[in-house]
């Protein structure tokens, strides 16, 4: 197995705890979004107090100043992250109540899998190129798969329900 090692299962490990943090951040969105009355005041509200927890943690941590010369150098596509973000955060707070958390999460899962083979297998965005072999494409396989079966499959809580009884009680 390449790029499975001892080495590996933390970050890998600190990715799922983080990972875990989305359906909680989509679902406190989407109602946020209800108590403000607008999805894109629940997005500006998420961003704004990602900016008040960020910026403490930089003075903490005495986070050296921005190189902006440099990063106005650089490629423009790199400042995107934030236009994806308001992408994301504006669609989980709006698709979180129509779908579900589960159903939400996965179709994102899906998506970002679908697009991470595409930027591994050409080498997008300044990283190194990963070809999408027989076996991660398989894996993107089961993922979708997966997403169809969240989607389809029946509500618990229809599945639970006593059937109704046409027949009349003395």
């Amino acid at each position: 197995m390449n790029g499975l090692s001892l080495s590996s299962l933390l970050p890998m490990a600190i990715a799922v705890i983080a990972g875990a943090a989305v359906p909680f951040q989509a679902g406190s969105n989407a109602a946020l979004g209800r108590a403000l009355g607008h999805p894109l005041w629940a997005t500006l509200s998420s961003l704004a107090v990602s900016v008040l927890v960020v910026v403490p943690l930089m003075l903490l941590i005495r986070a050296p100043a921005p190189a902006l010369g440099a990063a106005t150098q650089g490629p423009a596509w790199a400042w995107l992250g934030g236009v994806a973000g308001v992408a994301y955060i504006t669609a989980a707070l709006v698709l979180t109540p129509k779908l579900g958390a589960a159903s939400f999460i996965v179709s994102v899962i899906a998506g970002q899998m679908l697009a991470s083979l595409l930027i591994d297998h050409y080498g997008l965005m300044g990283l190194m190129p990963k070809p999408a072999g027989a076996w991660r494409v398989a894996g993107i396989a089961l993922i979708l798969l997966g997403m169809v079966v969240v989607q389809v499959s029946p509500s618990t809580s229809a599945s639970v329900r006593p059937p109704v009884s046409s027949a009349k009680r003395p």
